[in-house]
């Protein structure tokens, strides 16, 4: 049981639940309305291997993250270290190998080969990045937080890759092709804008040991204040695209989800905002990390909102 709980501590459960979370709200708030009626018949099956190719890689990559940083966990979180604690480090880099492997075997059932063969590609470049991230990009400056919050958006887009060739991804002649694009991109782009405030913000969190270790991450290479003006530029570009969505949905009167936007989305950052000059503990950061998941989690289930607009 005790090893159970620590090989799901390991893959860090919620984050792959959040993931699948994503896609599956992607997939039937978003895609299904837009094309309801030219779906193919083994669409869903294969949108369940997408899904399951998506969580062995992600999990797969938390554990080589994990793998290469036990000595930086050492100080930084040494209450929360899984590997050569509980899991044995052999065991760990072989998990690694397996759930990557198999992330990419499902990843082949996914697509069809000769039609979507760039994204098998693309898979096995993000278990590569994966483990470069955690070998040399983690400790570069802002390197390591662009190609996170890359694969972070990827997560949707390769759901919409999934449905669309990129030859056609901007036609116009099928009304529901612009929707889905903008709807595809749109999340995306705040996934990867919410994921570089974030990974920003942890390095800030995890100073003290990255430092100890050789790394030259955002607030070792510029310093703390200097980062933190960094995640307040991200953020106000955030909102201001925030705010010009909901002035520009007003027009379709879609009330309930300019609401949700601006109390859930919109406001809670204004709040971050706020505290992030005041932040000074790794507590306060870790608060600060916390906030900014829940904000991307509201910005993600506002996608239900569209299964009932579209």
């Amino acid at each position: 049981m005790r090893l159970a709980k620590a090989f799901l501590k390991l893959i860090r459960l919620p984050n792959l639940l959040f993931i699948a979370l994503t896609q599956v709200l992607f997939q039937f708030c978003i895609y299904y309305p837009l094309y309801r009626e030219v779906i193919p018949l083994n669409d869903l099956s294969r949108f369940t291997f997408l899904v399951l190719a998506s969580q062995f890689i992600a999990a797969a990559g938390y554990i080589i993250n994990d793998y290469f940083d036990i000595n930086i966990d050492e100080i930084n979180k040494p209450d929360k270290m899984v590997v050569d604690k509980v899991i044995h480090r052999r065991w760990a880099i072989a998990w690694h190998f397996i759930l990557s492997f198999t992330g990419l075997l499902f990843t082949v059932l996914a697509l069809p080969v000769l039609q979507k063969w760039y994204l098998i590609l693309a898979n096995i470049a993000c278990v590569a990045l994966l483990w470069f991230y955690s070998t040399n990009f983690k400790k570069s400056l802002l390197i390591g937080n662009i190609v996170i919050s890359l694969l972070t958006s990827w997560t949707i887009l390769v759901v919409f890759f999934s449905k669309v060739s990129p030859g056609n991804a901007f036609e116009l002649g099928n009304h529901a092709q612009p929707k889905f694009f903008r709807l595809a991109f749109l999340y995306a782009g705040f996934a990867f804008i919410c994921s570089l405030i974030r990974e920003a913000i942890k390095d800030i969190e995890d100073i003290q040991g990255d430092e100890r270790f050789g790394s030259h991450s955002m607030p070792i290479a510029w310093g703390v204040n200097a980062s933190k003006v960094y995640i307040a530029v991200w953020m106000i570009v955030l909102i201001i695209i925030l705010l010009t969505l909901q002035i520009y949905i007003l027009q379709f009167r879609w009330w309930e989800l300019v609401a949700y936007g601006v109390l859930t989305i919109i406001l809670p950052l204004v709040l971050i905002f706020r505290k992030l000059f005041k932040a000074s503990t790794a507590a306060d950061y870790h608060n600060l990390s916390s906030l900014i998941k829940l904000v991307m989690l509201a910005g993600i289930l506002s996608m239900i909102f569209f299964y009932f607009y579209i």
